[in-house]
């Protein structure tokens, strides 16, 4: 069984995951060792749930690779998890994941958005730094905005707090309104979108994934510490 915990990064991911991998909702704690105990040969790890409820845990992610449980990361929390965690073999995939690991990207809350709820199919409300960043390195390779301006739009976008940050609200933030409309028309044209590119590449790995070799790395001892030992025998609440 291959699960995947996704959510805004990748709407319609029930959709193109089909029959060979069960979609769950973004991930919080205790998701990732349900989803052990249920039997996972692999677990796809993209949205997780940070601001209400404890986030996924290290931790399970550890105790699923100590089983044998091939654990992918990428996209949002996925990638967080992933750069934390790879050196025990959890998999990461992609540039965001990437970006966490070596160190270019510090913040987690690039990956953060602003959404509304999965019966309305997670629409976006606000814009992920990560999206941000890949959109306006993209318009600087076109030429389409000059660089000083692709500089101050990048500033003003990291200094909005993640539910605020917009497209509108960091042209306004970066002053310069006067070039709103052809700024605007240009980002609704070339929006790049890092995160579903990254969640998309997870799905495939998670696709071809066959369960070969143990998903641990050698080199490190699970331990059962007695605040694991509590919190794996509570029941989950919903």
């Amino acid at each position: 069984m291959k699960i995947v915990f996704v959510g805004p990064s990748l709407p319609d991911a029930a959709t193109l995951c089909g029959h060979g991998i069960e979609v769950r909702p973004p991930a919080a704690h205790g998701d990732v060792l349900s989803a052990t105990r249920a039997g996972a040969a692999a677990i796809g790890l993209i949205d997780g749930n940070f601001e209400h409820v404890a986030p996924v845990w290290h931790k399970e992610i550890l105790h699923a690779l100590e089983t044998g449980v091939a654990v992918f990361g990428a996209a949002s929390m996925g990638a967080l998890r992933a750069a934390e965690c790879d050196g025990f073999g959890m998999v990461g995939i992609g540039r965001i994941y990437e970006d966490y690991a070596s160190g270019r990207r510090i913040d987690d809350a690039d990956v953060a958005l602003l959404h509304g709820p999965a019966e309305l199919g997670y629409p976006a409300l606000s814009l992920p730094m990560v999206n941000v960043d890949a959109t306006l390195d993209r318009l600087g390779d076109l030429q389409a905005i000059d660089k000083a301006h692709i500089s101050s739009l990048r500033a003003a976008a990291s200094a909005l707090f993640y539910k605020d940050r917009t497209w509108a609200a960091i042209v306004e933030r970066a002053g310069l309104t006067a070039f709103r409309k052809d700024f605007l028309q240009l980002f609704h044209v070339e929006t790049a979108n890092r995160k579903r590119e990254d969640a998309l590449a997870l799905l495939q790995a998670l696709h071809d994934f066959q369960p070969q070799s143990p998903a641990k790395r050698a080199g490190w001892t699970f331990r059962a510490t007695s605040l694991w030992r509590t919190a794996a025998h509570q029941p989950k609440t919903q």
